[in-house]
């Protein structure tokens, strides 16, 4: 039987990296091996190659997006407790997982009491639209706003813009904690009607008819928070509180 030489290996090891192929490598003993022993045949063995480098590159790729997404946790739906209370709204939750929010271009709401789990659920939608795809970006609406305003200074607005504009998915967590000041309403209304069709994930204390008053200007409110809130998700998340 002909065997592939330390040479030959070698050779091969660096067609593959110009291809940059070079994921082939990691599995090429092996697949090598099964060869060998007659459990792979030629077009097997080629195929098998070729989806050791599609895996490793949907890997690398889902890495990336992850790093990218700057989670505070890599939280998933899978190690949520939902047994941890009964008042958790477990079938809308796992609804959302099903991801026709992010298919239709459709914003999600998660509001509730401190400590029930939203930031935990928003990074685990944001983790699944990932797995699917979709780059995502989490990020404290406070450190939004404040990136928005440096923006102003430096003249660098548009392109701060268009940074948190391009995701698929933006979860701005802790919106609504407290009152904003004017330019600080216009950059979120800037924001939030240029991500149309881009879906958004919003995480408060506040129920969302509760929003309005933290605008200076009714009317950038009302603008705003109607479109907003009206064709969005929302899911209260009550904990062992009550929801009332």
């Amino acid at each position: 039987m002909t065997t592939i030489t330390v040479t030959d290996r070698t050779g091969l090891a660096q067609v593959l990296r110009q291809l940059k192929l070079s994921g082939m490598l990691a599995t090429l003993d092996a697949r090598l091996a099964q060869a060998a022993a007659g459990d792979l045949g030629h077009l097997d063995f080629l195929q098998v190659l070729c989806e050791d480098e599609i895996n490793r590159r949907q890997s690398v790729s889902l890495a990336k997006r992850l790093r990218r997404a700057r989670f505070e946790e890599q939280a998933t739906l899978e190690g949520f407790d939902f047994t941890a209370s009964t008042k958790l709204p477990a079938a809308a939750i796992r609804d959302l997982a099903a991801l026709r929010w992010l298919h239709a271009g459709e914003s999600v709401i998660l509001y509730g009491p401190v400590g029930v789990g939203k930031t935990h659920i928003a990074q685990a939608l944001g983790h699944l639209a990932i797995r699917n795809g979709a780059e995502t970006r989490f990020l404290k609406t406070s450190r939004v706003l404040a990136h928005l305003a440096g923006g102003h200074a430096d003249r660098t607005w548009d392109k701060r813009l268009r940074e948190l504009t391009s995701p698929a998915v933006l979860i701005l967590d802790d919106f609504g904690m407290r009152e904003l000041t004017a330019a600080q309403a216009d950059d979120l209304y800037e924001l939030i009607t240029e991500r149309a069709g881009r879906s958004l994930i919003l995480t408060s204390n506040r129920a969302p008819a509760d929003w309005y008053p933290l605008f200076p200007n009714p009317v950038v409110a009302e603008s705003l928070l109607d479109r907003l809130i009206n064709t969005s998700h929302q899911v209260v998340t009550c904990g062992t509180q009550s929801c009332s």
